[in-house]
């Protein structure tokens, strides 16, 4: 049994550990103190889309925060997200780079290989959204075949340039299963034709004039003009193996520019779009 002295030598020792914590405490419990101004800004009408795995442990988190603040976009998709990891970005993006987003998570399956966790609880993997401005009517869908793994597309609401978007961000089954492909980009096909404003992001494992992609060709344009199948296509490459798989389609959005930054944080580049604002449209007739 403590006594009294032992009692407040110990809330005494406490307090002054509690006073000499330099800040917020960053995911998994380190002291971290904050080192960038606290409402930093993102860039207006500016998305990005990112692959952040492979390499994929946790030590390229801040890495990748880094990448991401020097773009500040308004929304970014990141595809084969750990939450755990988009946790710790987004952390850094806060603490480290000023830079404040919602999120939203889109998992399609719990790999305790790639995520960590314990065998009984691994962590969620799959797709997740940030964005400068809240999301609304989030929804997650995995396709129905995923191929070689589950695979599927989370989609939310937001603004973008003021104006409500929809935006899907996607992960489509691995290179070599064309088949599946064609049956997920159908799926996708159909949640794009339902909305005059949406923004298609992600990898979607195939080369622009693969004969999968043909159902979203024309519903939505590429951010890179040069980009545009059948006619022979002059798209930059998006991954370490010179093809591009990684796309920000645009329905109902014009793009100003687009760029492709490489990165040694993953095997695929940050692709980052910025895009005219929205054209005001009659509320009556407009729809997402």
């Amino acid at each position: 049994m403590f006594d009294s002295r032992t009692r407040m030598l110990a809330g005494t020792v406490t307090a002054v550990i509690c006073l000499l914590l330099p800040g917020p405490s960053a995911p998994g419990g380190a002291p971290f103190a904050r080192t960038a101004p606290p409402t930093a800004a993102t860039v207006p009408n500016r998305v990005m889309t990112w692959n952040i795995c492979n390499p994929c442990g946790s030590e390229h988190n801040a890495g990748r925060a880094a990448e991401i603040a020097r773009y500040a976009p308004q929304v970014i998709g990141l595809q084969e997200a750990c939450v755990r990891d988009v946790e710790r970005i987004r952390f850094y993006l806060e603490y480290r780079h000023g830079l404040a987003y919602h999120v939203a998570y889109g998992p399609v399956l719990r790999n305790f290989g790639r995520c960590g966790g314990v065998p009984w609880r691994p962590g969620a993997y799959g797709q997740a959204l940030l964005s400068a401005a809240p999301m609304t009517d989030r929804s997650n869908t995995e396709f129905p075949d995923g191929g070689s793994e589950d695979r599927g597309y989370l989609a939310v609401t937001t603004l973008v340039g003021g104006r409500p978007v929809r935006v899907l961000n996607a992960h489509l089954a691995e290179r070599s299963q064309a088949p599946v492909r064609a049956g997920q980009t159908a799926v996708l096909a159909a949640a794009l034709s339902r909305h005059d404003r949406a923004i298609l992001l992600g990898d979607l494992n195939a080369v622009p004039d693969a004969p999968e992609l043909t159902r979203i060709w024309p519903l939505a344009t590429d951010a890179d003009p040069r980009c545009r199948p059948p006619s022979q296509p002059d798209c930059e490459p998006t991954t370490d193996w010179q093809s591009k798989f990684d796309y920000i389609f645009l329905r109902g959005l014009t793009p100003l520019n687009h760029t492709v930054h490489p990165t040694d944080h993953s095997d695929h580049a940050l692709l980052r779009a910025d895009l005219t604002p929205p054209r005001a449209a009659a509320s009556a007739r407009s729809k997402l």
